[in-house]
């Protein structure tokens, strides 16, 4: 204690209040310039980042309504064109069986003119054999009757007579 008393008798534990006061006012003065200018311009920058961030979730909220009023347009405008293709593909399907009935009936009309074309040009050979047979037989059966006679038969107009006669006796018994 010799050695304290020796030095100007202050304590160290407490302060010299010269020291207190100037420590004071040092901290008054920082603090009133701290709260008049450093606080107020922090909180300026606090509530720029707080719009910032509000406006920026606000236009991002915004773009996702918008966003998901697009996709919705869009799937709306995909669901009509599925249906219009499908529609479309309808339409072709029925075009096409339609197509087809009417290649199949002109189709069916064509055979049915080409065999009644053949029926008639086999009817008209068949006459034209029928005729040709009718005078070879005809010949051939006066030739014949003839020989048999031992006479001519040569009255053209008495042998066709005869042969028609005979030719629709073999016609009426092969009918029968």
């Amino acid at each position: 204690m010799q050695i304290l008393a020796a030095e100007g008798g202050h304590n160290p534990i407490l302060p010299i209040w010269q020291e207190m006061v100037v420590g004071v006012v040092a901290f008054a003065a920082l603090c009133f310039v701290l709260m008049k200018f450093v606080f107020p311009r922090m909180e300026q920058t606090f509530q720029a980042r707080v719009d910032a961030i509000e406006g920026g979730i606000k236009r991002a909220e915004a773009a996702q309504a918008e966003a998901n009023q697009l996709l919705e347009q869009y799937r709306a405008q995909l669901a009509e064109a599925r249906t219009d293709a499908a529609k479309i593909r309808d339409d072709a399907r029925a075009d096409a069986e339609g197509i087809r009935q009417d290649i199949l009936a002109k189709a069916r009309e064509e055979s049915d003119r080409i065999i009644a074309a053949g029926k008639e040009q086999l009817a008209a050979e068949r006459a034209t054999i029928v005729r040709e047979l009718r005078t070879e037989v005809g010949t051939i059966a006066v030739d014949l009757a003839s020989k048999i006679v031992g006479e001519s038969l040569a009255d053209e107009a008495r042998r066709k007579g005869t042969v028609d006669r005979f030719l629709s006796g073999l016609e009426s018994t092969g009918a029968r």
